[in-house]
């Protein structure tokens, strides 16, 4: 117990030694993420959430992934879009999988966007080199990042509450797993890899 409590206490005392300054480099690597996918996401909303509070940190991680996510979008769009397009056409997988991204339905782009295993860099750019309009991708961003950014806001305070109490690291883990199972099984039916 001693153990988690040593966490908790350095966890509270960096967020308190970086300030506003912690929250302004998490909203900046949020930006990077949907662009650099080895940036942790989930990191950097749970500490939007523990800096600001849930509903400020809420807004802040989801206006961040947002834009984010339209910066990926139109890197690829405007930058490489008719190169790789082409060069991705001639290879048979490559080419099915922007097939069903450029014509997916707008409530299954809603429900990959939505789902936190869905790798966000991968259907940016897909979304961006495929023939995908703006405004369908924009507002499905709007939608399915909402419940993304609930997510990982509550999965992540949750972790730094269970260092006081390991129960809701029980429930955590529930969470985790059987959000993971809908992922997977998600992904097997849209034929994600």
């Amino acid at each position: 117990m001693e153990i988690f409590e040593a966490i908790d206490s350095l966890i509270t005392n960096l967020l308190a030694m970086l300030g506003s300054f912690g929250a302004v480099l998490g909203c900046v690597f949020i930006l990077f993420e949907s662009i650099i996918p080895i940036l942790p996401l989930s990191v950097f909303i749970t500490l939007n959430f523990i800096t600001f509070g849930n509903f400020l940190g809420f807004i802040i991680s989801w206006v961040c992934t947002v834009i984010g996510c339209v910066m990926s979008y139109y890197i690829f769009r405007n930058g490489v879009s008719d190169r790789l397009y082409n060069r991705f056409k001639s290879n048979d997988k490559l080419g099915k999988f922007l097939d069903l991204v450029s014509n997916i339905s707008f409530a299954n782009l809603v429900t990959l966007i939505a789902i936190p295993f869905t790798p966000a860099f991968l259907i940016n750019i897909a979304s961006g080199i495929s023939r995908v309009d703006f405004k369908k991708f924009f507002l499905a961003l709007v939608i399915g990042k909402v419940s993304l950014v609930y997510f990982w806001g509550y999965i992540g305070t949750s972790l730094i509450d269970s260092l006081k109490n390991p129960i809701i690291l029980v429930r955590v883990g529930v969470i985790l797993v059987v959000v993971y199972l809908i992922s997977f099984m998600l992904s097997k039916k849209f034929k994600i890899r």
